[in-house]
């Protein structure tokens, strides 16, 4: 599977989702299973100057479709997001990052159970951090790979 390069993918979703460009959303990192992604502090501060916690939400819900576009056959399947759960656990005052794997035996049993039941839920946990490394969240989302046409 060919997968798009951090700049292409970038550009996608800034056409797909117009949020995550307004936002300044950028993919630093991708292949197939891996993505680091960054909000930039710059256009995202909130009352206090500190990362808006909308924009931590959006930076912890998109590597999930992102990831998926990596590992998976988008003329296939197609992601969904189920849940997604966030903790604040201290203000981010710099630009923040998520990094989030996919292993190739999960892309394997999701890929099996999709085509098998026409879905497949599976789960992302992380953590973002900022510029010095320190946890500022850390997330759980359930998403659901979908069998296109089933």
């Amino acid at each position: 599977m060919m997968v798009m390069s951090p700049d292409a993918m970038t550009q996608y979703l800034h056409e797909t989702i117009p949020f995550v460009q307004r936002m300044g959303l950028r993919i630093d990192e991708l292949r197939p299973g891996h993505v680091k992604l960054t909000a930039p502090l710059r256009g995202n501060e909130n009352h206090i100057g500190t990362v808006y916690a909308g924009a931590l939400f959006t930076l912890a819900e998109i590597p999930g479709g992102v990831l998926f576009l990596s590992a998976f056959d988008s003329s296939r399947f197609y992601p969904v997001v189920k849940e997604m759960n966030i903790r604040f656990l201290r203000p981010a005052r710099s630009d923040a990052t998520m990094t989030l794997t996919l292993s190739e035996e999960e892309v394997r049993r999701i890929e099996t159970e999709a085509e098998e039941k026409g879905k497949a839920e599976y789960v992302l946990e992380g953590d973002i951090v900022d510029s010095s490394g320190e946890k500022v969240a850390s997330t759980r989302g359930v998403y659901q790979a979908r069998a296109i046409g089933i």
